[in-house]
């Protein structure tokens, strides 16, 4: 979905907004509801451009490296990192093989 206004233009509505432009204004200048204006107020308030640029890396980053490192908690009890095997059996190499993955430092994942 097409965002409607850049990070650029969000940080210059509010930036008049804290010059005293009144939000009445400033929303019927540019289209925007009270909503979508407090919502951003919260997200970016006090940021400058290289601020959101760096906001959005770090967003994006975050995301790849979720997808590469599991949440232990999504996991079954029996699987998760620490859990005691009830069998006493072989899985106890399951469990380890799974620590060494969440314990694993990132410049050991793959690139894409």
């Amino acid at each position: 979905m097409k965002k409607r206004f850049s990070e650029a233009q969000i940080i210059g509505f509010l930036k008049q907004a804290e010059a005293g432009v009144p939000v009445k204004e400033l929303r019927r200048q540019y289209g925007f509801c009270d909503a979508s204006f407090y919502t951003w107020r919260a997200k970016f308030g006090g940021m400058d451009v290289a601020d959101a640029r760096r906001l959005k890396e770090l967003e994006t980053e975050n995301a790849r490296l979720n997808a590469y490192w599991p949440n232990p908690f999504s996991m079954p009890k029996h699987l998760r990192p620490g859990a005691s095997c009830a069998s006493g059996s072989g899985s106890t190499g399951v469990h380890r093989a799974m620590l060494v993955l969440l314990r694993a430092p990132p410049r050991m994942l793959p690139a894409r």
